[in-house]
């Protein structure tokens, strides 16, 4: 079991390279990487969340490539120059709105990702190779297994891997498996986009997501609906990051399980460019008030260059500097927020207030969790009302060790607030 800590959280960013993207590592140059981190350094942040491209470092299923994984080791080195340090996504996977599947898993080599023998022991060599690569190295914070992975898992993909949760466990217990065994005693962990939470009967759970890995990562988007139902000025979209902090907690056998609040950014249009600085501030003083924190890294470090064609409208602005390494508004609101935040650092009060959350273990009707749904609402306006809630399942509302573990002195239900 985790202790609570009195230290501020770690503050990063998701490192979008200035030049070419992540396609940067097929023309991979040091000297604009290291310009890079340095206006990434400039803003006093401490990490960066990096993505090396699966199908371009794996391309057969037995090769490796040791001149990417060379790349990637002296990104790293670069970034702890500069005083940063590195957690590296391992499958990419999906990016953006891209997915980067190497050929040996698709059209004629069709295998699913999840369940085939071959794929998923060509996926832990590799992850094991990244890790034992990087072990060695002070500021290697640890692997996620991918970004957003389970999007490939189930509807909307136009072309999913349909599995189990079981199945999805079997997989996310294996690669974590080979994360540790190639680098033991880093931060390895998982990441899901938000079907893990909010969509019915996705096989990624929330359950997962709390319970499996060294800690829970959430990843924060209000263009999923809830900046157009509420709007931007909204309770319910400057506290969606932190909700989604607080839901995790339900699902997690230790009250105070590191969260990595792993992915959060400031989309256009939903969030206009001249609220962004305002968005990134609220948003990351709702998330600071979030008992166990591990950190908070903001998508992300550079704009991407409207060269690059093809992206959503929204991926080319949400840089906190733009694709010339110019500081933006939101750049300068998060440089200003964390200095703030590490001198004046006073750890949050436990929520007391807790809202049960009425579903079995497995959570197959989850969708009451998302935004427009029962629970989702009932949390908002017990926020908007001055509370500060948690969430906490129904199985353990009578549990007094657990509630005392997590200070809760106060349980409500979603009935109570719809009648309050």
């Amino acid at each position: 079991m985790t202790t609570p800590t009195d230290r501020p959280p770690r503050f990063g960013v998701n490192y979008t390279p200035s030049q070419g993207w992540f396609h940067h590592w097929l023309d991979f140059d040091l000297d604009a990487v290291r310009a890079d981190l340095d206006s990434v350094a400039a803003l006093g942040l401490d990490h960066v969340r990096v993505f090396p491209l699966w199908p371009l470092f794996q391309p057969n299923r037995t090769l490796i490539r040791p001149r990417a994984v060379e790349q990637l080791t002296a990104l790293v080195d670069a970034a702890g120059e500069r005083g940063l340090d590195v957690a590296v996504d391992g499958l990419q996977g999906h990016l953006s709105s891209f997915d980067f599947l190497p050929a040996w898993t698709t059209t004629w080599h069709r295998r699913n990702l999840f369940t085939d023998p071959e794929v998923v022991e060509g996926q832990a060599a590799y992850l094991h190779t990244l890790a034992a690569a990087l072990a060695e190295r002070g500021n290697f914070l640890g692997l996620t297994i991918g970004n957003e992975i389970n999007q490939f898992s189930g509807d909307p993909h136009p072309d999913p891997d349909r599995i189990t949760p079981d199945q999805a466990a079997g997989w996310l217990r294996r690669l974590l498996a080979a994360c540790e065994q190639g680098a033991p005693g880093r931060l390895h962990l998982h990441a899901a986009y938000d079907a893990a939470w909010y969509q019915d009967d996705h096989p990624f759970t929330p359950a997962q997501a709390a319970r499996i890995g060294a800690a829970t990562a959430v990843h924060s988007w209000v263009f999923n609906g809830t900046a157009q139902r509420y709007g931007a000025d909204s309770t319910a979209t400057g506290q969606h990051a932190a909700y989604l902090v607080e839901l995790s907690k339900a699902w997690a056998d230790d009250p105070h399980r590191p969260i990595w609040l792993q992915e959060v950014g400031a989309p256009a249009p939903q969030i206009a460019a001249e609220d962004a600085a305002g968005f990134t501030e609220t948003t990351l003083a709702a998330a600071l008030d979030c008992p166990d924190l591990w950190g908070v890294t903001w998508w992300c470090s550079h704009d991407v260059d409207r060269s690059l064609a093809d992206f959503p409208e929204l991926e080319y602005s949400l840089g906190l500097l733009t694709n010339d390494r110019q500081l933006k508004p939101a750049g300068r609101a998060l440089s200003r927020a964390v200095s703030e935040a590490r001198t004046h650092w006073q750890p949050p009060l436990p929520r007391s207030t807790a809202l049960v959350l009425d579903l079995p273990d497995d959570a197959p009707r989850r969708s009451t969790c998302a935004p427009g749904g029962a629970f989702f609402e009932a949390f908002m306006r017990l926020t908007a009302d001055g509370a500060r809630p948690t969430a906490l399942l129904a199985a353990h509302a009578s549990d007094e060790q657990h509630l005392s573990a997590r200070g809760i002195t106060e349980v409500v239900t979603v009935e109570d607030v719809d009648r309050s």
